[in-house]
């Protein structure tokens, strides 16, 4: 895959893969997410796969909406992605920063992109 298809084909994975419900094993975030993936909420605190995944059959997506979109490929098999995103989620009644950055290492294995480190931090 050509580097400037790269940013765009990795978001369209992950959108895809968080759009669609994930509470089955074979759901696409959980085939998109690598086996140790580990996720740094907003509130810091570390939230492994199994996690993730559990919360995503009471988490209601109003709006996820990435911009300024930014990759670093580091080799033919490792990229960081980062972005700024526009977020209205309920989960658990508590309320999600609205604007957010997030960071995100992706892993190629065989010929599949997946998603192994994500951390979102609130901004203003």
């Amino acid at each position: 895959m050509g580097r400037s298809i790269l940013p765009v084909a990795l978001m369209l994975i992950a959108l895809a893969a968080f759009a669609a419900p994930a509470h089955q094993p074979s759901s696409p975030a959980s085939r998109t997410l690598t086996d140790d993936f580990i996720s740094i909420g907003t509130d810091g605190k570390v939230h492994p796969k199994d996690e993730i995944l559990g919360d995503f059959a009471s988490t209601e997506l109003a709006e996820y909406r990435p911009y300024n979109i930014q990759v670093v490929q580091l080799n033919d098999n490792a990229a960081i992605v980062t972005y700024d995103v526009i977020v209205r989620m309920v989960h658990y009644d508590d309320e999600t920063p609205r604007y957010q950055h997030v960071s995100s290492i992706w892993v190629k294995q065989g010929d599949q992109w997946r998603l192994k480190f994500q951390q979102a931090t609130a901004a203003s």
